[in-house]
């Protein structure tokens, strides 16, 4: 029988980078609160709840960033 190789997910391309909330807030030098009180007047980056876990991919964090520059 022929067996299927499968593609590997370590290329950059494919691998996403997931940041914690708290990660977030060192990264803006933010209070945690800051980063809830954003999220439930969904002004915040968008976040996926894993499980338990809320986490943000490093994309969507600085695509969400550059939006809030100041020009």
């Amino acid at each position: 029988m022929y067996k299927q190789e499968l593609p590997k997910i370590t290329s950059p391309e494919t691998v996403l980078e997931w940041l914690t909330p708290s990660e977030i807030c060192h990264e803006l030098q933010i209070p945690l609160q800051t980063f809830y009180q954003w999220r439930s007047r969904g002004v915040g980056p968008h976040a996926y709840r894993i499980g338990k876990h809320l986490r943000v991919s490093r994309a969507d964090f600085e695509s969400w960033l550059e939006l809030r520059s100041d020009p």
